[in-house]
């Protein structure tokens, strides 16, 4: 090897010999260490992660109480599996989720290793309630990359390639979109035509969508779209799942996204920040519904491990006691601001949008119809690396780029952040 390489360029190229190119890496960097919204690489540089491992850190990096709790958990019992014998902090998980999302009503939930096993269980558990087989999602929807994920997501590249064939009974609907002239109006229309010409809606199990779609660029369902779907799967029997493992525990500025629209899901899928950077994921539900599967039909090995439950229960209590809802909501306006403020010195961003400190900017060719420019948007992500700034990209056409700092990340260095990001855009 090379003397003269870097350490990062050393493992990179470590990483080139022995990792299949299946799996991207955004950024040519090796990470060391991290704490808060801050980030180092094995070279010593440090960056501010607005990344946050894809919106799974909504508490930080390596927060004090989450560290504490998985340590002492470890020390306890590592792993189990519920499926052979129960453990406290699992039920204790499953009983707060059924709080925060039900409310008083009777709810129950199951858990899961990966925001994709928590989707496939979901439409598992409603195809079982409904003894029904189809199941509708939306165009730019993501729901994760195993083969049933990759078909429920609304997106051809990179994720279908040719992966093919797909599982039967999924259809795809429009979902709104203010920037591109989609209204609530014009999707709800597409919706019923599809009920009309492709599946009559007493063959469909349950329609699954973002409330926020993620990976789909940032797009938030408005508040009369969500109410709409909710009157229409109850006349017609659908389980409504609410898809929120980008968007649940913070990240919009409720708890969860649905709750901006006043209605109530019949399944959640959650993932991502339930349990601070442990794997963990879950399907939370009506009793009723959640009930549907006999013994034996849901679980996996890994669902529900104790040290991740631990470190989720300690997720939990921080959202109690440090009021992280007000907290982020204070930092999305003072970014979003910021955004709107580069918007008006870089006509290029065509858009800026977001809920809650789920913010992003959509970056537009110089034309007339506002083409999306996905090679712009790579340009200010590297750019914004180059500054110091770690960022990634989302969107159908790749040209949205998306921020999902910590919501304990601080004023002074969101104020950083813009600083970076408006030296990237300059530079492009």
């Amino acid at each position: 090897m090379n003397s003269a390489l870097t350490e990062n360029q050393r493992l990179l190229a470590l990483r080139e010999q022995h990792v299949p190119r299946g799996i991207a890496t955004a950024h040519p960097v090796v990470a060391a260490r991290a704490q808060g919204a801050e980030l180092w690489d094995v070279d010593g540089k440090r960056y501010l992660d607005f990344v946050g491992g894809i919106g799974v850190l909504n508490v930080g990096h390596n927060h004090p109480k989450v560290v504490e709790a998985v340590r002492r958990q470890v020390g306890e019992i590592s792993h189990a599996s519920f499926q052979v014998v129960a453990y406290e902090n699992y039920i204790q998980v499953a009983a707060r989720l059924n709080k925060l999302i039900g409310g008083d009503a009777h709810y129950k939930s199951v858990l899961f290793t990966s925001g994709a096993e928590a989707v496939e269980n979901a439409v598992k558990i409603a195809r079982g309630y409904t003894n029904r087989t189809a199941v509708i999602s939306f165009r730019g929807g993501f729901h994760g990359r195993t083969l049933l994920g990759v078909t429920l997501t609304g997106m051809s590249q990179p994720y279908k390639q040719n992966f093919g064939p797909f599982p039967a009974e999924i259809y795809h609907a429009t979902y709104p979109n203010a920037y591109r002239g989609v209204s609530s109006d014009d999707a709800l229309a597409e919706l019923d035509e599809l009920f009309a010409t492709d599946v009559a809606p007493d063959r469909v199990a349950a329609i699954i969508i973002e409330p926020v779609q993620g990976d789909g660029g940032f797009l938030a369902a408005p508040k009369e779209f969500l109410q709409a779907l909710r009157a229409r799967c109850t006349q017609h029997g659908i389980v409504l799942i609410l898809d929120e493992i980008q968007a649940g525990f913070g990240r919009t500025g409720t708890m969860f996204g649905f709750q901006h629209a006043d209605i109530q899901p019949d399944l959640v899928t959650v993932a991502k920040s339930l349990a601070g950077g442990m794997p963990l994921s879950g399907v939370v539900g009506r009793a009723e519904i959640m009930d549907a599967p006999t013994p034996g039909g849901l679980g996996g090995t890994y669902g529900g491990n104790a040290v991740a439950c631990a470190a989720a229960l300690a997720v939990l209590d921080l959202f109690e006691e440090q009021d992280l809802l007000a907290q982020g909501e204070t930092l999305a306006a003072q970014l979003h601001d910021g955004l709107l403020a580069l918007q008006k010195r870089y006509p290029r961003i065509g858009d800026v949008r977001g809920l809650g400190f789920m913010q992003a900017i959509e970056m537009i060719a110089d034309d007339a119809a506002r083409s999306p420019d996905a090679a712009l948007a790579q340009k200010v992500i590297d750019e914004a690396r180059n500054a110091g700034l770690l960022v990634i990209k989302c969107g159908v056409h790749r040209n949205v780029v998306r921020f999902l700092a910590p919501l304990v990340t601080t004023p002074e260095q969101v104020a950083e952040a813009l600083q970076m990001l408006d030296k990237a855009l300059a530079a492009c």
